[in-house]
């Protein structure tokens, strides 16, 4: 008896997944994007537990390799790598990448965001192409800059000038303390 209520909860669960709204998922398994209980252009609203999954998401994701896809957010937690096109949240994971923008906080040994970043880096290596904030790490690099502030052994944006724009910035490389506002 308990083998059949446990199998009718099962089929229960992955009955109301599958028909729920079409375009939102509350729960996403997946082996790899292609090998999910849903496929990897629906967007998932609660949670996903994967080895590597890849879906736009509004979650917490966990798992090896948590990629999202358009615009995502949530929390993201990654045994090795987390990846989005532009996520607004918290990205946990040895490497984070984002291709276009990221919002939150992102604690890793790289972080590293091509577009924009604002909000918090922590790691070892933090990189980003527009950053507004502050990021925390042994090597710190902004391409540009508004409002941020570095603090790490290397702490690199390069469009500022040396000590001609002071207080405002600092210098386009400083060890311990690197500004731009």
């Amino acid at each position: 008896m308990k083998k059949l209520l446990f199998f009718v909860c099962i089929g229960a669960v992955v009955a109301f997944t599958g028909v729920a709204m079409a375009d939102s998922q509350p729960i996403q398994l997946s082996l790899t994007p292609d090998v999910a209980i849903h496929d990897k252009d629906t967007h998932i609203k609660g949670v996903t537990l994967n080895i590597w999954g890849e879906n736009p998401q509004s979650a917490f994701a966990l798992g090896f390799v948590n990629g999202s896809t358009g615009s995502s957010a949530g929390f993201s937690w990654g045994f090795f790598v987390n990846y989005a096109d532009s996520y607004k949240g918290v990205q946990w994971a040895p490497v984070n990448y984002n291709k276009s923008s990221f919002t939150g906080w992102q604690s890793a040994i790289v972080n590293y965001t091509a577009g924009s970043t604002k909000g918090l880096q922590t790691g070892l290596v933090n990189y980003a192409g527009h950053f507004t904030g502050l990021q925390l790490g042994l090597v710190n690099y902004a391409a540009k800059a508004t409002s941020a502030l570095q603090i790490g052994l290397v702490n690199l944006i390069p469009e500022n000038e040396w000590f001609t724009g002071l207080p405002g910035q600092l210098a386009p490389g400083m060890i311990i303390v690197n500004w731009r506002f």
